[in-house]
């Protein structure tokens, strides 16, 4: 994913209570407060078992806050978390599969409101104080909301199945990811289609670097029935002012990759291909191995790396049934820290 952040200079504050309570899961949290340089973990559940959960934690005190939303505001988020972003003081966590939004005050973690009519959402990006873009994976067109009146407005029909957004000079880009090709140019101030771009088949993650070039990393398909088509990964560099293909590197085998992030600097890529891989951007060539391996099981199934010490935190799925995992590691490769998630630890979000 690219990744989607936004720094906020204010104090975090989870809780406002020091009573441990219990999740519906079993988490367990037992302390009040969080400050400054905090992520969230957004732990998708199981599908169809309405066990999404959210987590927090601080990457100064490493202490990690469990089962936020329903400690505060007394029910579950629902089926499927999807993914988190902060606009302001708000935050908005999507839940797919229950096809909702929740807006949340970041003060407290309180409702605020909820965009519904929603058929699968995927991402939220604030385009403004009063309009927002959803991607959905269902629908062949990015439904527009107001984060002011949590009501649908509009939307961009864009002919596929939207999933991650990356805002630049003026322009929404999104990757149709689901059974598509293209990486498609949206102007933001006329919500409409500008340009669109053939990367290779399914194009799953992006991420903009220093010099404002887009990479996107493409995962061939996954499976050769795929009517989208079947091809080798690759990752792709694409020159944004003339909105076309400056380099391609495919992978040498057929092997599933996911979750392209770069470092603060903007000049380093990582993504996840079982183990965790890193590439300069002025690379000529793919990497030759892993700069992270996985090992003894371990299921690396998100991605995400610090903008504030470049730190990389990599979730693990475990079995995709018990609570998973979080690792941290330096920018060199050592193992920092670890701490407890939910189930399916899926997404990752700065604050």
């Amino acid at each position: 994913m690219g990744r989607f952040y936004f720094i906020v200079p204010a104090l975090l504050l989870c809780l406002v209570s020091c009573m441990k309570q219990e999740t519906p899961d079993g988490e367990e949290n037992g302390f009040a407060a969080v400050q400054g340089q905090s992520m969230f973990v957004i732990n998708s559940g199981q599908f169809g078992y309405g066990n999404s959960t959210l987590s927090c934690y601080d990457t100064k005190l490493h202490t990690v806050a469990s089962g936020l939303f329903y400690n505060v505001n007394g029910f579950r988020l629902g089926d499927t978390g999807q993914s988190m972003s902060v606009y302001g003081d708000t935050g908005w966590i999507v839940v797919n599969n229950s096809k909702v939004i929740f807006a949340v005050d970041m003060s407290n973690m309180k409702e605020k409101g909820r965009i519904t009519g929603l058929t699968s959402p995927r991402y939220i990006s604030l385009v403004s104080d009063s309009k927002a873009y959803v991607t959905d994976l269902y629908e062949n067109r990015i439904v527009i909301a107001n984060p002011q009146t949590f009501q649908i407005t509009g939307a961009v029909d864009i002919g596929a199945p939207a999933e991650q957004m990356v805002i630049s000079d003026g322009f929404m880009y999104v990757n149709c990811w689901s059974y598509g090709k293209e990486i498609i140019k949206i102007d933001l101030e006329t919500d409409r289609v500008a340009d669109r771009l053939e990367v290779g088949v399914q194009p799953c993650s992006m991420a903009l670097d220093a010099d404002g070039n887009l990479w996107v990393l493409t995962d061939g398909g996954g499976w050769a029935e795929n009517p989208a088509g079947y091809e080798k990964p690759a990752l792709v560099k694409i020159d944004m002012a003339a909105f076309e293909i400056e380099s391609k590197f495919f992978f040498n085998e057929y092997v599933t990759v996911s979750n392209l992030q770069i470092d603060p600097s903007g000049t380093t890529l990582y993504w996840l291909a079982s183990g965790v891989w890193k590439m300069d951007v002025k690379s000529s060539s793919l990497p030759g191995s892993p700069f992270i391996e996985s090992k003894d099981g371990q299921i690396f199934y998100a991605l995400t790396t610090s903008p504030y010490d470049g730190d990389i935190f990599i979730s693990d799925a475990v079995d995709y049934m018990q609570n998973g995992k979080v690792y941290r590691y330096s920018s060199d490769g050592t193992l920092k820290d670890e701490f407890p998630a939910g189930v399916c630890p899926v997404n990752f979000c700065w604050y």
